[in-house]
């Protein structure tokens, strides 16, 4: 008997989710038509639906048109009845946004870090959380989620285990923002933040085994394989900015040397541009054809390209996509990387190979774990139908 109810809730689950997924990837659409598309009864569908009103997670309009008898109600996906926040922690700015449960940007905020001590940054994160809440219109669940992208190593329950361009050790943010804000709290590594972002909402969407290669200060790789974001035993796959490319090479900030990011991320490009500048500055500057910028950023593609090669040699991905605040830089780093990739890399896995941009390229890893959240905040409701 056990079994039986068991069965039957797994079934239900099942269809719901069913339901739910044709709702928001084909609305506006009629009972009727879920019913066609789904495969179950109508009668199955409508009680499903109902549910799925109840919790002001779909909504109707209409009527839509009629194919010979009365007229359907429509049915819409409910996104604005709940927000996620995405936070992406860089090593010297913190991105926050405030996305619907499609992932549209609501709404978005931008402060500098000047001092990357662990309560200091802490206090910022949550000021900045606080602000988007308290502009943030009405809805029926509020805050559903928050997500937190951090430049480091983070294990699958949410500890920060080291931060090297931070200056982190051993530290627990999640705890001290969702006991603040009393909301569910996802703390992930920003690069697979940044992978799971394109793959929803960019350049990543139709492809199924990607690399992401975050350029910003440092150097951070998400992996999606077979359409999942892939962690590793403990969560900490993807650290190849640490991969060493160069023996004996520059010391680097994790205590090991010659490592990529040393070599191929903004920090190693405004180390090599020996003054007192920004990434915004340099393009600026090579956008005017200033020849001292655009060598160093072709310079820097190139140490990109190297990096790449290699990921592609052990990966055999569909795709590469190139994010982060390096991303800005594309105009200039991008054939550089090409010419590495093409000439190092072996013939056969250039086969079906697809180089890209990222399509938001700060913005990848905020809307990432804005996902996230999301996900997570929808598989519980449709758990509890």
């Amino acid at each position: 008997m056990k079994s039986i109810t068991w069965n039957q809730q797994v079934v239900k689950k099942n269809n719901t989710a069913l339901v739910f997924q044709t709702i928001t990837h084909q609305e506006p659409i009629s009972r009727a038509d879920i019913a066609q598309q789904s495969g179950l009864n109508k009668a199955t569908v409508s009680s499903l639906v109902n549910e799925l009103l109840e919790k002001e997670l779909v909504y109707e309009s209409g009527p839509g048109e009629s194919s010979g008898g009365r007229r359907p109600v429509l049915l819409h996906y409910h996104a604005t009845c709940g927000y996620s926040i995405g936070i992406d922690l860089g090593v010297n700015y913190i991105l926050g946004v405030a996305t619907d449960l499609k992932g549209n940007i609501v709404l978005e905020d931008h402060v500098k870090v000047n001092n990357t001590d662990f309560h200091r940054v802490n206090d910022q994160i949550k000021k900045m959380i606080s602000s988007l809440i308290n502009n943030l219109p009405k809805s029926p669940y509020g805050i559903v989620g928050i997500g937190i992208g951090i430049p480091g190593i983070v294990d699958k329950q949410g500890s920060i285990l080291l931060a090297p361009n931070l200056g982190w050790k051993h530290c627990e943010m999640k705890s001290l923002v969702e006991e603040e804000f009393q909301v569910p709290v996802v703390i992930v590594n920003e690069a697979n933040a940044g992978a799971y972002g394109e793959k929803q909402f960019g350049v990543g969407y139709d492809y199924h085994n990607i690399i992401y290669v975050s350029a910003g200060i440092g150097i951070g790789v998400g992996l999606i394989l077979n359409d999942e974001l892939y962690q590793g035993l403990n969560g900490f796959s993807g650290e190849m900015g640490h991969m060493v490319i160069e023996i004996n090479g520059t010391p680097c900030r994790c205590g090991s040397r010659g490592c990529w990011e040393t070599y191929a991320s903004e920090h190693a490009l405004l180390k090599r541009a020996d003054s007192d500048t920004t990434l915004e500055e340099l393009i600026s500057l090579a956008q005017k054809k200033d020849e001292k910028a655009i060598s160093l950023f072709k310079e820097i593609g190139s140490y990109i390209g190297y990096g790449i090669n290699n990921i592609i040699n052990t990966f055999n991905p569909e795709q590469i996509i190139i994010g982060n605040r390096l991303a800005m830089a594309e105009e200039w780093i991008k054939q550089p990387i090409l010419d590495i990739v093409y000439s190092r890399s072996l013939f056969f896995q250039q086969l079906d190979l697809q180089i890209n941009f990222s399509k938001h390229t700060t913005h990848s890893a905020a809307l990432g774990v804005a996902a996230l959240t999301t996900e997570n905040f929808i598989q519980k409701e449709l758990q509890e139908i």
